[in-house]
């Protein structure tokens, strides 16, 4: 009885560990790290928020760090306000990512880069039926289609410069509206959901020219966006996403570099982020065994707990309609 019992025993520990085996064949790309100390950190968005923490962290870690923003006065505020908190001086770009040719000078005259961060975004909230499609198209062509300008402009010295420079990363500020949609967000997470797209196929480029893109998945971050994104989301946005608390800027900064220099391709920002993270891993490469034994694991279950809080949301959203309804017949 006793051999029997540890034959089950075996059983049972063999089927993690033959897993973890498998993982660690078949897991791809590679891990690689990404060097952040003297190399050329371009950063879009970079005049504030989180584009702005990311242009004083990299400075301090020694990094040459170029910033890109529409607005040339908020730019030299930030060069400033870098250069006294580091010692480094930052060059400036004023263009507008939706001008094709405007950051494409920009990235000529800053010269190749080996971290390229494409923060920029806009986010205008409200039900899709209400909003105007101007919006839309504004929302749709900063944080996508500028992305794609942003990219295909940097890309051709990107790999030119690879032989000699080293891993080179692509980041791509997405969020958890990219990771799953939200009432009241509609454009808006179509836009984000589109930057997944764009860096799995984009990976499987530019694996073989040793760069190597970041996907990150911030919640709200107390920035002056948020502000303006307070004053109009529909009230039935914040009941359901009441439960994802807000981050600091420099925290969204912190756990951005980090995983780009882990050239992991995911990157959440917190627990929550985590948790939707294997909950949508999908397809999306993985450079961890490890990570990607939790997210064999773990799918089952966080489906059903996926199933919960959309259970939740449906709730919210049928008891808001029922008191309106009810509000209105008065």
């Amino acid at each position: 009885m006793a051999d029997q019992h540890l034959y089950y025993i075996f059983l049972i520990l063999l089927f993690p560990l033959s897993l973890l085996l498998f993982l660690y064949v078949v897991v791809r790309p590679r891990p690689v790290k990404i060097p952040i100390k003297d190399r050329h950190v371009f950063i879009t968005g970079g005049s504030s928020g989180i584009g702005l923490s990311l242009a004083h962290l990299a400075a301090s870690e020694g990094a040459r760090v170029s910033i890109l923003a529409r607005s040339r006065n908020k730019l030299e505020e930030a060069r400033e306000g870098v250069r006294l908190a580091t010692g480094k001086e930052v060059a400036i770009f004023a263009a507008d990512v939706r001008d094709f040719e405007a950051v494409k000078k920009a990235v000529e005259e800053a010269g190749p880069v080996d971290v390229l961060i494409v923060n920029q975004g806009v986010f205008v909230p409200q039900e899709l039926e209400k909003q105007e499609l101007d919006e839309v198209r504004f929302m749709l062509d900063v944080n996508l289609m500028g992305s794609f300008n942003m990219i295909k402009a940097a890309l051709p010295a990107m790999k030119e410069a690879r032989k000699e420079r080293g891993p080179a990363s692509i980041a791509l500020m997405s969020s958890q509206a990219g990771q799953v949609g939200i009432y009241g967000y509609s454009a808006y997470s179509a836009s984000k959901f589109g930057l997944r797209g764009l860096a799995e196929a984009l990976q499987q480029e530019v694996i073989a020219d040793n760069i190597h893109v970041s996907l990150i998945f911030p919640p709200d971050t107390d920035t002056p966006g948020l502000e303006e994104e307070n004053k109009r989301r529909p009230p039935l946005t914040s009941i359901i996403a009441a439960s994802s608390g807000a981050m600091k800027a420099d925290d969204v900064a912190k756990k951005t570099l980090n995983g780009i220099k882990s050239a992991s391709f995911i990157v959440p920002c917190n627990f929550e982020g985590l948790l939707l993270s294997i909950a949508t891993a999908g397809l999306s490469p993985q450079r961890s065994f490890l990570m990607a034994y939790i997210e064999v694991v773990a799918a089952g279950i966080l489906r059903i707990a996926a199933l919960c809080f959309q259970w939740n949301w449906y709730g919210s959203i049928e008891k808001w309609h029922a008191q309106s309804s009810k509000y209105l017949r008065k």
